[in-house]
């Protein structure tokens, strides 16, 4: 009973920490837990608050696992496991259109996601036209899918899946986009912008390039007030510059907020005993107060570079030889992972997180610093697009996770799917009487949902969670309007009974205004009380 009870009030640590064991991720600071409110808000799961507070919707629970904080230089990640985590999570941000890149450089990308997960290329296994079959971007043209294949073919020919996962993280991160968790917002001329933090520095997306990057460096300062969003930038020669955006929503701005101060925190501090809370206001009874609670990139990387054990085994899922891409108010469409492990994806969150291609997408788009980059277009049929997905497109950058965020259905890390376990739903995959060697045992399976089910019990309603935020809001005001009182009833008597002969207090008692209020009214007032209180003295040693 006392162990539910701690699992009821576990906090977000608890639950993050339960699911880096279960992955067997020990580099795991790079990586947090995002969930969408039931206003289609993102939020990350803070590490220092209870879980079952920070989630307003009610059960069946989605959270995904996602990349955080994206590496500096995923190639120098120590362990294997650690870099074919962030290989799937660019893998999806190249899907849903955030990396801007040339033509070239999106066939690479693609040559390699090809190779780490179908091997060489094979006659017998690969007719021609087979890299159309897979989904890398959104919409592609003939010819470059015809630029993938022949990559492939040509170009890497025996590397192994881990060789051709660093070689894409590498070409990844020369990418001026490389990190970018697009928000939605718009200038002080209204108009759309995109903003995000990157390992090196705050970004500003705008029609279809970049307009602003401003290092961490220089950022001094970052706040909110309602929908308004403020950077505060300070360059060279001592030149200070104020950035102005608009949220939709003040929700969508404090989100906003502290993913800048965490990102900061990490990537700029040399060390987490550095980081301090920050407020929204200057005033320090109004406004938000947040405080980035996990170690920095330079801590990260120490820890990582003492590691010393046997690389954990690693179960890759092959791509899904598929066009269609569902909408995200569908359910996860698990038939499209592999036949061989679908029960796994159902129970497994490694498997889970190993089908992130599943969610709502955007087109990819040019970045104006390429020449050759592309923006393809809709085909309604082959023959038709062969010679017009070429043709440049000036469109607005606007990847779909940002317009719609994290969708409540989408297939990454689902512990939907053991939450519906936990809640009683029926397995949508009961066919599959067998999975692979490396499925989890039933015990696993039994222990992770029952951890996630006393950590989802006694989850309280939405209704009851405001009005106690309401009245702790009306409470702390109420304290620190009565705290200023007697302050200044403090300041007033030492100024009027004490003998303290300090020039500050000696200037004040020699004002006009001052000797005024002090004989026309206090000496009354303190007479008043005075006689008050004999009163209430008398009467009490008559009785």
């Amino acid at each position: 009973m006392a162990h539910c009870g701690k699992q009821r009030d576990a906090k977000g640590q608890y639950l993050f920490d339960l699911l880096c064991h279960h992955l067997n991720l020990l580099e795991k600071d790079y990586f947090g837990i995002r969930f969408v409110d039931p206003d289609k808000q993102r939020h990350w799961l803070e590490f220092t608050k209870s879980v079952v507070k920070q989630l307003r919707s009610q059960p069946p629970f989605t959270m995904c696992f996602r990349v955080k904080f994206y590496p500096a230089d995923p190639a120098a990640l120590k362990e294997e496991i650690t870099r074919y985590l962030v290989f799937l999570q660019i893998k999806r941000d190249l899907y849903h259109g955030r990396l801007l890149c040339k033509t070239s450089d999106a066939a690479l990308l693609a040559a390699y996601i090809l190779q780490a997960e179908i091997g060489d290329y094979d006659p017998g296994k690969h007719p021609e036209g087979y890299s159309s079959k897979f989904q890398f971007f959104p919409k592609h043209s003939e010819k470059l899918e015809r630029k993938i294949a022949e990559i492939h073919k040509t170009e890497l020919s025996g590397q192994t899946p881990a060789t051709s996962e660093l070689n894409f993280l590498r070409k990844a991160q020369t990418l001026e986009t490389y990190g970018v968790d697009p928000h939605p917002c718009k200038d002080v001329s209204g108009n759309a912008a995109f903003l995000a933090f990157t390992p090196f520095g705050f970004v500003v997306l705008q029609g279809n390039k970049r307009v602003h990057f401003i290092k961490w460096n220089e950022v001094t300062k970052l706040k909110f007030e309602g929908k308004t969003f403020y950077l505060y930038v300070s360059q060279k020669e001592e030149k200070k510059i104020i950035l102005t955006y608009f949220a939709p929503t003040p929700e969508a701005c404090k989100h906003l907020w502290k993913c800048g101060i965490e990102n900061q925190a990490f990537y700029k501090l040399e060390k987490s005993s550095q980081v301090r809370t920050v407020s929204s206001s200057n005033l320090f009874f109004k406004g938000s107060r947040f405080r980035y609670s996990g170690r920095v990139a330079k801590e990260v990387m120490e820890s990582s570079a003492k590691i010393k054990r046997e690389p954990p085994e690693i179960h890759r899922a092959g791509m899904v030889p598929s066009r269609s891409c569902p909408s995200i108010t569908h359910g996860p469409r698990l038939s499209s992972v592999p036949r061989t492990r679908r029960r796994a994806v159902h129970i497994s969150i490694m498997e889970g997180l190993e089908s992130l291609r599943d969610s709502a997408h955007s087109t990819p788009v040019r970045s104006s610093s390429h020449g050759d980059t592309f923006l393809p277009h809709v085909r309604s049929s082959r023959a038709d697009s062969n010679e017009r997905v070429a043709v440049i497109a000036d469109e607005a950058y606007s990847p779909a996770d940002s317009v719609l965020p994290t969708p409540v259905a989408e297939h990454s890390l689902e512990l939907m799917l053991l939450s519906r376990q936990i809640n009683g739903a029926t397995c949508s995959i009961e066919e599959e009487k067998e999975s692979e060697a490396s499925t989890p045992t039933a015990a696993e399976v039994e222990a992770l949902g029952g951890e996630l089910r006393a950590l989802c019990q006694g989850h309280g309603r939405p209704e009851e969670e405001q009005v106690n935020k309401f009245v702790l809001s009306v409470l702390r005001l109420l304290l620190v309007t009565m705290g200023l009182l007697f302050v200044l009833l403090l300041l007033l008597i030492i100024l009027t009974e004490s003998d303290l002969d300090i020039a500050f207090f000696r200037d004040i008692r020699q004002t006009p205004e001052f000797e005024q209020f002090h004989y026309q009214y206090f000496c009354p007032l303190r007479r008043w009380f005075a006689c008050k209180i004999r009163s209430v003295v008398s009467l009490l040693i008559d009785t």
